[in-house]
C-alpha cells in the first residue's frame, strides 16, 4: 500500500476542483465495456423530488490493483454530499468521475490504512482550495485521537473547521430535516461501525382529482390539505386531508457495512434496505480466511441481503485474487438473494427511487 494521498506543501496553488451538474436522465454504460460500469435504477417519470445518488470510488480490498482504488464511497442526497471512507487516491477518483467536491461529512467505517490514506490529502486539497466549509468526520469509539494524528501528519491545522467525532453503534450520529445516519454494528478486526442512511417517511400522495370532485378550489387549500390540515370551503363544507390525501409512504434505507463478517445487527439495520452495500472480499471457498480476516464472502452478503429482505445489493471490497473475474462472486451472492446483485467496479454509480416507484 502506498503513502497517503497527500497534496505536497510544495505545490499549494489552488486546484481546480471539478463541481458537475447532476444529470437526472444519463445513459447508462455498457457493462461489458472496460470503462468503469454506471448503472441508473431510474423509475419512469425522473427521479422524484429528491435524487439519492451512490458513486462507487473505491471497491477493492485491502491491496488496490490496477482497476480498482481502495475503498471509497460517495453519496448525494439532493444537496447534501457524503463520503463513506476515504481510501488512498480518493481525490483523484473524485475528479475521475465526476463526483464534485462539495463533501459535508466524511463517515470512516474503520482506521485501517485501506479506508483513511485518503483523509489527509483530500482535506489539504480544500485548504489549498480555500475551502471555508466546516467538515466533520464521523469515526468509530476509541479512534478519534488517531485520526486527528492522521489529519495532521502532512502539514498544519486546516484554515477551515475540521471536527472529528467518535460514534456508537445504534447512534444516530448525523440528523438533517427528512433523514438521519445512524452508525450499525459491525464486526471486524479492529473497531468498527457501519452506516444506515435512513429517510423519514413521506407525506401520502395528494389526490387532486379527488380533492377537485369535493369542490376544493386549486390553489394553497391543496396545499394545506397535503400538510395535514382541515379545510373550509365557501360553503361551510370541512375537508379533512384524510379525504384527499393517501397513506404516508416509506422514504429510502441505504446501508453500507464497510468490512466485516455478516453480523445480525446489520441484518436488522438493512431490514427493507433499498441498498446493501456488504463486505464480499472472497468466495466461499475461502470462508476461512474471510473468518480469520474480520471479513465476508459473497454467499454470506447474499444471505444477509435475504435475511433483511433488501431489495439490492451491491458487493464491495474486492480481493485482488479476482482482479480478473467476478463472476463467481455475483454468482454466489445470487444463489442466496434473489434480488438485483451488483459486484461494483471503481466508478459504477446508481440511482435509488422511493420504494413505491420500483417497478
Amino acid at each position: 500500500m502506498a503513502g497517503p494521498d497527500a497534496a505536497s506543501p510544495d505545490h499549494a496553488a489552488p486546484v481546480d476542483l471539478p463541481r458537475r451538474e447532476l444529470d437526472d436522465h444519463q445513459v447508462p454504460w455498457d457493462s461489458n465495456q472496460a470503462v468503469p460500469v454506471r448503472s441508473a435504477f431510474i423509475p419512469a417519470g425522473g427521479i422524484g423530488r429528491m435524487s439519492l445518488r451512490v458513486t462507487f470510488l473505491g471497491t477493492s480490498g485491502a491491496v488496490p490493483t490496477t482497476e480498482r482504488n481502495p475503498s471509497a464511497v460517495f453519496l448525494r442526497r439532493d444537496g447534501d454530499a457524503m463520503l463513506f471512507d476515504v481510501g488512498e487516491g480518493t481525490q483523484r477518483q473524485m475528479m475521475r468521475f465526476g463526483t464534485g467536491f462539495d463533501v459535508e461529512a466524511v463517515f470512516l467505517s474503520h482506521i485501517h490504512g485501506d479506508h483513511v490514506l485518503g483523509l489527509p490529502g483530500l482535506i489539504q486539497t480544500w485548504d489549498f482550495n480555500e475551502r471555508e466549509d466546516p467538515l466533520v468526520v464521523y469515526t468509530p469509539h476509541g479512534t478519534r485521537h488517531a485520526v486527528v494524528e492522521l489529519i495532521h501528519a502532512v502539514g498544519a491545522d486546516p484554515s477551515y473547521p475540521v471536527s472529528v467525532e467518535e460514534v456508537a453503534p445504534g447512534e444516530v450520529v448525523r440528523r438533517r430535516e427528512d433523514y438521519e445516519v445512524r452508525a450499525v454494528e459491525t464486526q471486524h478486526l479492529t473497531p468498527s461501525v457501519g452506516y444506515a442512511l435512513v429517510e423519514d417517511e413521506r407525506k401520502g400522495r395528494f389526490d387532486r382529482e379527488r380533492a377537485e370532485e369535493l369542490g376544493v378550489p386549486v390553489g394553497p387549500k391543496f396545499s394545506q390539505l397535503h400538510e395535514g390540515t382541515p379545510v373550509e370551503l365557501e360553503d361551510g363544507t370541512v375537508i379533512e386531508p384524510a379525504q384527499v390525501v393517501g397513506e404516508p409512504r416509506p422514504g429510502r434505507r441505504v446501508v453500507y457495512t464497510g468490512d466485516t463478517r455478516p453480523t445480525e445487527e446489520v441484518v436488522a439495520a438493512a431490514s427493507a434496505a433499498d441498498l446493501l452495500i456488504h463486505d464480499a472480499t472472497f468466495t466461499a471457498d475461502e470462508a476461512d480466511r474471510a473468518r480469520e480476516t474480520g471479513h465476508s464472502t459473497s454467499v454470506e452478503a447474499g444471505r444477509v441481503a435475504r435475511r433483511a429482505g433488501a431489495k439490492r445489493l451491491v458487493l464491495t471490497h474486492i480481493s485482488s485474487r479476482y482482479a480478473g473475474d467476478t463472476g463467481d462472486l455475483k454468482a454466489e451472492a445470487r444463489d442466496a438473494f434473489d434480488g438485483r446483485v451488483v459486484v461494483a467496479s471503481d466508478g459504477y454509480e446508481l440511482t435509488v427511487p422511493y420504494p413505491d416507484e420500483v417497478e
